[in-house]
């Protein structure tokens, strides 16, 4: 079951895409330090360790603005993330399933090492990772 308050940003954010799966609490979106590529926030509300042990996050990317063009549409990703290797795979991308979705290397900078730190330090004060 979807919350009414993710079903409602979804909707406003995508536009009516597919939904994304369901996360307990309240939506509280961090936004980190925007870059050439775009902006990107993360859920704090949605830190959770899988059945795994792996960190998992919702998280949302709006890619920047080209000249002269319409706004690209955002997307929405729960992200799954390895702290100690500084490593992160897409589980979902809009709500879709990323079948044998491979590790990757988060890089020294961007917006993907910020959500990844961040994410890190708060799961970390949360006794998560």
């Amino acid at each position: 079951m979807i919350r009414p308050l993710l079903a409602l940003l979804l909707a406003l954010f995508l536009g009516g895409a597919m939904p994304l799966a369901a996360w307990a609490g309240p939506v509280q979106w961090q936004e980190v330090p925007a870059g050439p590529e775009g902006r990107q926030w993360w859920d704090s509300g949605s830190l959770r360790l899988n059945r795994q042990g792996e960190l998992s996050v919702l998280s949302r990317f709006s890619p920047a603005a080209k000249e002269g063009k319409k706004p690209a549409r955002g997307q929405l990703y729960v992200m799954q993330l390895n702290c100690g290797e500084r490593l992160y795979r897409d589980q979902q991308v809009n709500g879709l399933p990323q079948l044998g979705a491979e590790w990757q290397l988060a890089q020294a900078e961007g917006l993907v090492a910020a959500v990844l730190s961040q994410a890190c330090a708060a799961a970390h004060d949360q006794g998560l990772a």
